[in-house]
């Protein structure tokens, strides 16, 4: 699986250890990037000059490159700086795990390929639009492609961008309120490329979609970036058979997990959203305004209706301690257990100070996380056990350097990016622990 660093049981996935001046990455969390029996991983790399997928076979050792792309990175969400209808998007690329199938987006159009290369055309991005993260059904059979009025990102990066990514210095959120901009959930049929449906969402900014695993016909989506109201408008569903759009969270006192004595307010911050395999729970994390970072747990009862007619909701909520302040994700393996690449602090450790100006975003917390962590939840109790895995020492600059762990289908490792050095890679862990 690559050369094998001392420290902390890191092992190296992709590329070497002498110096190769290329980055390698992991796919968004949104999706898998293993194949279903954990032998192949699948990759963005700009090793021939441009981004490109590449599978990487873990047990022989080879690599193929999957796309065919020479036009650099294309301009959509977190790659601001990239060019228009033109180039690989980076953050379209989705894998369907089981049938070893990658989506992504190559200038304006819509592409699938295999393992073994093949790329057909599904579909095209129609003018004017600004596409994101997207999302393949677990049946395998639709693919949700979100995307925005084009004007969310009309701007000049070089000029009124700022930090390493160069996003745009204006609020973008209140750019769409204030122009009243569209974002829209457009479905297509993974075989004939057909558009199955696209449902327009006003006055919102998509940029994360993930299908229900067991309906695909249940959308959740987020609202990226929130003006205002993050703690309620963040995470949200659409449920095409009834043509119902709600948010997840509500506000409200935590009677379960331990908040600390802390209420759901709209004033809170929430983010990276994620569907349990049954499709009834969902996990984010955020923190509490003027308060602890925390992990939630929604509950949702698809079969009951609430006072106003929406599914029945519970939550567990779990406060951090209040020095866990380093920013991170948390990623779920299909037995509930969670991991983290930030929050964790080992005790009496010195803080390392970093340079993360370039890379600001709204979230509250700071971008110094070290560890990567197997955290497991004892949601009743309101209780999480951390078992630091190993350090990541990735530098935070930029979103393709964020470790974005995942675990392996059969959760005994887990895989995650990191810049140690002067490029991103891609490394594992074991996420085997002492019984």
């Amino acid at each position: 699986m690559g050369n094998e660093k001392t420290l902390n049981g890191r092992v190296l996935v992709s590329g070497d250890q002498n110096g190769d001046e290329f980055d390698t990455q992991l796919l968004y969390f949104t999706c898998s990037s293993l194949s279903r029996d954990d032998e192949r991983i699948y990759l963005i790399s700009d090793r021939d000059g441009h981004p490109n997928v590449w599978m990487h076979d873990m047990f022989r050792g080879t690599d193929r490159k999957l796309t065919d792309n020479k036009k650099g990175i294309l301009k959509s969400y977190v790659y601001f700086d990239g060019t228009e209808n033109q180039g690989l998007g980076k953050a379209s690329v989705s894998l369907d795990y089981v049938n070893e199938r990658i989506y992504y987006i190559q200038d304006d159009r819509i592409c699938r390929t295999d393992k073994e290369g093949n790329i057909k055309e599904l579909n095209r991005v129609p003018d004017g639009r600004m596409t994101a993260f997207t999302h393949v059904s677990l049946d395998g059979k639709r693919l949700c492609v979100p995307m925005t009025d084009g004007r969310i990102l009309d701007f000049d990066p070089d000029t009124e961008g700022y930090g390493l990514d160069k996003r745009p210095k204006y609020n973008i959120d209140q750019r769409v309120q204030d122009e009243k901009l569209n974002s829209y959930l457009c479905v297509y049929d993974t075989e004939t490329g057909e558009l199955i449906f696209e449902k327009m969402v006003p006055l919102c900014w998509i940029t994360h979609v993930q299908f229900n695993p067991q309906d695909p016909d249940v959308i959740m989506f987020n609202h990226e970036w929130p003006a205002f109201d993050c703690g309620i408008r963040r995470v949200n569903i659409y449920d095409r058979k009834k043509d119902l759009l709600y948010h997840v969270r509500l506000e409200g006192e935590n009677k379960g997990g331990n908040s600390r004595g802390y209420a759901r307010k709209r004033e809170d911050w929430v983010c990276h959203e994620m569907w349990t395999d049954d499709g009834r729970t969902i996990i984010y994390h955020g923190g509490y305004d003027h308060g602890p970072a925390m992990v939630g747990r929604c509950d949702i009862d698809f079969t009951r209706t609430d006072e106003d007619g929406l599914p029945e909701r519970k939550f567990w909520e779990i406060a951090l301690p209040d020095e866990y302040n380093a920013y991170g994700h948390f990623l779920m393996d299909h037995h509930g257990n969670l991991t983290c690449d930030g929050y964790y602090r080992m005790p009496g450790e010195k803080i390392i100070e970093r340079e993360n100006s370039t890379d600001n975003g709204p979230d509250p917390h700071r971008k110094d996380g070290a560890y990567i962590t197997k955290v497991e939840p004892d949601w009743d109790g309101g209780k999480l056990n951390w078992v630091p895995l190993c350090k990541h020492d990735s530098d935070w600059l930029g979103q393709d350097a964020h470790p974005h762990p995942i675990y392996s289908h059969s959760g005994d490792r887990i895989f995650f990016n990191s810049r140690m050095f002067k490029k991103v890679k891609v490394y594992s862990v074991s996420a085997r622990t002492p019984q």
